[in-house]
């Protein structure tokens, strides 16, 4: 599956025999994670090239007269371009080779050398597991560790992900964004600590009707229900008063089981809140709410006659969907993100835009339902309608296909 890498900067800095050099930017998923010379990525693709020979996408080639300022934005948008191309191949993106040049680049960037240290991953009940690791321990490894610790069966650990979220004083939870699995996430907290995040396990599938896999394991049912629970008191799950008066018995008596088979029946259950935004639909600035899972992105829009209405977009009518950077607005120092997606309303064909900084997050889940309805379609023996997709510099478009979600590059002019 390809990444959200963009690379949002290229800053020219003079060397100390008196040379210069450009240093680029390089983010996942909006947020920096490391910066980087060409000749360091060049150097990468060389040791990557001799491992995997032509599965590696072509590298941008080296210039030999000065760069003018198109060449140097023409550089920009290939290296990003390679980036989010040569982690569509799995074998490379779980490389040692892969991997340790990701880890070096956020270790410098941030000036953190590999040394013990402490990180805490918070459950979604609020409790903490405190984990003595080294400072260069990727995501996945921590990960493993935390539920191996927890008693979890190895096979169900692909079920859960760590995120970065934040706590707010008035309750509300907001998923900042999933970690990758080759990002440090203990140098990631250095580098995002103005947002006072934590590192946190939730679940990271978006078909409710998967809980039933993770029931027999004591641990997997421990998370779902401290999930489920957490979810109820913020209101991510929308119960009827009787149906909350029973989980408020079942969660008496400690019926775990119970309780997450009653909620699995209730609306939004399973889904990822994203924090209130602004979208176009059915017109311009309307306020929203947004629930994304099941199959389905659900908006309770606020009108401007003040009365909501609630609209289902369901993923099997959208067509494709892209990420763009709108830069900082009059009203706020930081960047606004926009996710736009083409959808089929009635037979026609149109692009609903949602301006959310949980853009990228909300792509990630996206694609996480995508590659859920082509799992289940492969074991169903069905077929489903492949699509082609592109990424660029500002602009990311995904559509599905059937190897997960795969994107392609295109013009600016054929958006």
């Amino acid at each position: 599956m390809k990444l959200h890498f963009s690379i949002t900067a290229a800053e020219e800095l003079r060397e100390r025999r008196g040379g210069r050099y450009v240093l680029y930017s390089v983010c996942l998923e909006g947020f920096l994670l490391g910066k980087a010379r060409y000749s360091q990525l060049r150097r990468w693709d060389a040791q990557l090239r001799q491992l995997f020979g032509s599965a590696v996408p072509a590298f941008p080639p080296k210039f030999y007269l000065a760069m003018t300022k198109s060449m140097a934005d023409e550089r920009r948008s290939q290296l990003e371009q390679y980036l989010q191309n040569v982690t569509l191949d799995s074998n490379i993106t779980n490389s040692d080779v892969f991997i340790g040049f990701f880890r070096k680049l956020q270790q410098d960037t941030f000036k953190i050398q590999t040394q013990r240290a402490f990180l805490d991953v918070y459950l979604a009940d609020g409790s903490n597991i405190r984990l003595d690791i080294q400072t260069s321990d990727t995501a996945e490894r921590i990960l493993e560790v935390t539920l191996c610790k927890m008693g979890l069966s190895r096979e169900l650990i692909k079920y859960f992900s760590l995120f970065f979220f934040q706590d707010h004083d008035d309750g509300a939870l907001s998923v900042v964004k999933k970690v990758a699995e080759f990002e440090l996430p203990y140098v990631s907290l250095q580098s995002m600590k103005e947002l006072h995040c934590k590192l946190g396990i939730r679940k990271w599938y978006m078909d409710p009707s998967l809980d039933t896999l993770l029931m027999d394991c004591r641990a997997s049912l421990n998370l779902l229900y401290m999930q489920a629970v957490q979810e109820v008191k913020r209101n991510w799950v929308k119960p009827t008063e009787g149906q909350m008066q029973e989980l408020e018995f079942l969660q008496k008596n400690a019926n775990k089981a119970k309780f997450l088979e009653l909620i699995r029946e209730m609306q939004f259950y399973g889904y990822m809140r994203l924090d209130p935004c602004i979208c176009d639909y059915p017109e311009e600035g309307c306020s929203a709410d947004i629930y994304v899972g099941n199959n389905e992105i659900n908006c309770c829009i606020k009108l401007s006659t003040n009365q909501t209405k609630e609209v289902s977009f369901k993923i099997n009518r959208l067509k494709s969907w892209q990420v763009t950077f709108l830069g900082a607005t009059k009203d706020s120092e930081e960047d606004t993100l926009e996710l736009r997606f083409e959808y089929n309303d009635s037979g026609i064909w149109q692009w609903i835009i949602l301006y959310t900084k949980q853009a990228f997050l909300l792509s990630s889940c996206l694609k996480k339902m995508i590659s859920e309805q082509m799992m289940k379609a492969a074991k169903e023996g069905q077929e489903m309608v492949v699509h082609s997709g592109f990424i660029s510099r500002k602009r990311f478009l995904v559509r599905p296909n059937e190897d997960d979600c795969v994107f392609e590059k295109i013009r600016e002019e054929d958006l």
